[in-house]
């Protein structure tokens, strides 16, 4: 379980394919802060420690966390967000984030507003369910809050100090990324009747498939 408060941002060192897709990442934590087999989640993924040596560590994605997030498009030099899993007693500064992704989208714009960032992205039909304006999405693994809500799309704003500490500025349109719709939201859509499961079908019949 995270909180989706970033607490860095880590850089892709390496990415190897195979029948588990390799990765090693330079993180900013000190050397020897890691537990082999502990949950850490990168832009949003929850993945495995697997290996560590320095401030760098190593995950393992398969074929289905390739399918249904972006870290198939991940490269050398990637920047990615990084949060190590809640711990008993931690405060939960952001909202309930578990790191399963729920699906991909594709940023529609990226604009200065006064101060602030904002960000547009489009909304796969099969998440709007789980969405409400003034509600909680973590986009990237970054706890934000929905400003504005239409029928295919969403929009967030980002404050100067998110910007900094996330590689959420990084994004621009056409740029994808890896949504979690609010846990609270998708347990009372389930208790309403809603389909939670969205399938890799689903994804890319409504065009947010992997390509």
């Amino acid at each position: 379980m995270f909180t989706g408060l970033v607490q860095g941002i880590g850089q892709v060192e390496s990415l190897t394919p195979g029948g588990m897709t390799e990765v090693w990442i330079r993180s900013h934590y000190p050397a020897g802060d890691f537990q082999h087999g502990e949950s850490i989640a990168l832009d949003g993924c929850c993945l495995t420690v697997v290996e560590h040596r320095g401030q760098s560590f190593r995950v393992q994605a398969s074929n289905e966390t390739l399918r249904r997030t972006t870290l198939g498009q991940w490269r050398a030099g990637t920047r990615v967000n990084l949060e190590k899993a809640l711990r008993a007693g931690d405060r939960l500064g952001g909202h309930w984030v578990q790191g399963h992704v729920d699906g991909v989208a594709r940023v529609l714009e990226a604009r200065p507003d006064g101060g602030a960032w904002v960000m547009a992205f489009e909304l796969p039909p099969a998440l709007s369910p789980f969405f409400i304006e003034k509600g909680s999405v973590a986009i990237d693994g970054v706890s934000l809050t929905v400003n504005t809500l239409d029928r295919d799309r969403f929009s967030v704003a980002l404050i100067p100090e998110t910007r900094r500490a996330t590689a959420l500025g990084d994004k621009g349109a056409g740029d994808r990324v890896n949504l979690e719709a609010d846990l609270i939201g998708k347990y009372v859509a389930r208790q309403a009747g809603l389909r939670t499961s969205l399938t890799v079908e689903q994804l890319e019949a409504a065009g947010f498939g992997s390509r």
